[in-house]
């Protein structure tokens, strides 16, 4: 994984940035995953299906939310000057 704390000497402000950006990936998938079987329940019911719908879009847009989160990371990894690991991800993929 790229952004794996132990790769690096990272300062103790690096390593924060790194667990809250951990924390807020995985906060957005169960967000996501909460709105999309919620608004599965609410589609049952005609009555709900405006809502459900609503909370479907909403997941949709917190699942779309994730790369951006990993772009961000890895622009800022970037912008660090650790190229390094960013070319070798480039060669994995």
């Amino acid at each position: 994984m790229l952004f794996k704390p132990d790769q690096h000497t990272y300062s103790e402000a690096d390593r924060r940035r790194f667990a809250t950006f951990e924390i807020v990936y995985t906060l957005i998938d169960f967000a996501a995953a909460g709105l999309f079987l919620a608004g599965s329940v609410m589609f049952r019911s005609e009555a709900w299906q405006t809502p459900g719908t609503w909370l479907f879009i909403a997941g949709s847009v917190l699942f779309a939310s994730k790369p951006t989160l990993r772009l961000i990371r890895e622009l800022r990894l970037a912008a660090a000057g650790d190229a390094k690991d960013l070319s070798a991800r480039f060669e994995r993929d």
